[in-house]
């Protein structure tokens, strides 16, 4: 088998390289994942297939010692097709299309050892004969940048516009359309930034963060435009209200959570637990507030009594991320359990208000704060994992309906664009994929 790498871009070994089979529709395609420390690049194309009327029919090896050519980012283009099979099972395909004037050499690979692989099937949508569906300009696009892990991204209202927290202790905006460029970075944290969200006229952010502090940024000039510093320890979440006045909830390791009115100094409300505070969202209505911690229950706090008037049982775990569906009905919790936890907050709805359990994606000793989210719609839902995939699940029915790859470290958090069939994931690896669906 020979496999054609553009030339001028060349990396030696040792190292490692994986084959995997991508599509096995009418001949076997194969990729080829190559994994280094500043130049990472997927190969995908029916150059990679093994010859016709070999044994195996999928396979993947892991090798070492032969010599790969691996293109930097801007010399290489990913374009995508879609096929389905005759079971209704839709293989994808990236196929690499060199720039002008570049060469090829050939390489020979060992040959590898027997393996089964699992399809995930997945509704046929109007991009299957190829057709694209989003606006962005590659039907895969990778942000680079951050110098650490990222926690948490947002789209803004519009969609425009990608705000990621990392590690590194900044804010990166970045554009959604033409290059995906990075615009601005919002300094001014001490510690991490483990979570950010944007306020519903998409000017302003507010961010948390382990310094124990909450911090409002103005997206327009990229000053910092408040600071909440009453926490007396970290501050893993924060959420704004959906409407109303300009409200923030933030849940701390402190064991409360806290209100703050942004026109006014210092919070205005404070409600005390007896545990760490993990996960923080607002109702619909913003006269309730969700927390979760390590106590593993979601409890509901109404903004009038100044207490709990309601708490949810079922995780087993502590509670890493939770979100509000788009109609304001449901509530979404990811937790260390590895589920997601669907909890229906109609009133006078049934005393067991999970109504619906999600399973596939996990968490491990990392112990990260691995978010989750709504579409648009609220038909699907997605959550990160500590297994570098990108899950995204069917509400009604339950199944999973995209494993994504190409993550190398834990997805910590997943959010769909507000109005094109886009996915953003935000990984350990310090990387951000936008990608079509």
């Amino acid at each position: 088998m020979k496999i054609s790498i553009p030339e001028e871009c060349m990396v030696d070994p040792p190292y490692f390289a994986t084959l995997r089979p991508i599509n096995c529709n009418d001949g076997p395609c194969w990729a080829l994942w190559k994994n280094l420390r500043d130049l990472k690049a997927i190969f995908i194309s029916s150059a990679f297939a093994i010859a016709s009327g070999e044994e195996e029919p999928g396979w993947e090896g892991l090798f070492s010692g032969f010599r790969v050519r691996v293109c930097k980012l801007e010399s290489i283009k990913l374009t995508r097709s879609a096929r389905t099979t005759q079971s209704g099972v839709k293989m994808m395909q990236i196929v690499p299309t060199l720039g002008e004037g570049e060469s090829a050499l050939s390489m020979a690979v060992p040959r590898p050892m027997g393996w089964s692989t699992v399809p995930y099937s997945a509704p046929q949508g109007p991009d299957l004969n190829g057709k694209r569906t989003s606006s962005l300009q590659s039907p895969i696009m990778l942000l680079t940048g951050h110098q650490s892990a990222i926690y948490t991204m947002k789209f803004n209202p519009s969609g425009t516009v990608v705000a990621s927290g990392s590690h590194d202790r900044e804010i990166f905006l970045w554009n959604v359309q033409g290059d995906c460029k990075n615009f601005m970075v919002l300094k001014g944290h001490k510690n991490a930034v483990l979570d950010l969200h944007w306020f519903t006229d998409g000017i302003q952010i507010i961010s948390a963060s382990p310094d124990k502090t909450l911090r409002a940024w103005d997206v327009e000039t990229g000053k910092q435009i408040k600071k909440m510093a009453e926490h007396s320890s970290y501050v893993n979440s924060c959420c704004p209200s959906r409407r109303g006045p300009p409200l923030v909830v933030s849940g701390s390791d402190d064991g409360t959570a806290k209100l703050w009115d942004m026109r006014q100094r210092g919070a205005i409300q404070t409600f005390p637990d007896k545990y760490q505070i993990t996960a923080v969202a607002f109702s619909d209505a913003s006269d309730k507030i969700f927390s979760g911690g390590i106590d593993n229950d979601v409890k509901v706090w109404d903004l009038r009594k100044g207490e709990v008037i309601m708490t949810l049982k079922g995780h087993q775990d502590t509670i890493t991320g939770m979100e509000l569906s788009p109609d304001g009905s449901y509530l979404l919790t990811n937790a260390m359990d590895s589920k997601l936890c669907v909890w229906d907050m109609r009133p006078y709805a049934p005393q067991n208000r999970c109504v619906k359990i999600m399973e596939g994606l996990q968490h491990n000793f990392e112990k990260n704060l691995l978010k989750c989210s709504w579409s648009p719609d609220g038909s699907k839902v997605t959550a990160g994992s500590s297994d570098r995939m990108v899950y995204i699940w069917d509400t009604t029915s339950r199944r999973i309906l995209y494993k994504l790859p190409g993550h190398t470290g834990s997805v910590n958090e997943v959010v769909f664009h507000p109005s094109e069939p886009i996915v953003g994931s935000c990984s350990s690896d310090k990387q951000i994929y936008l990608g079509e669906i």
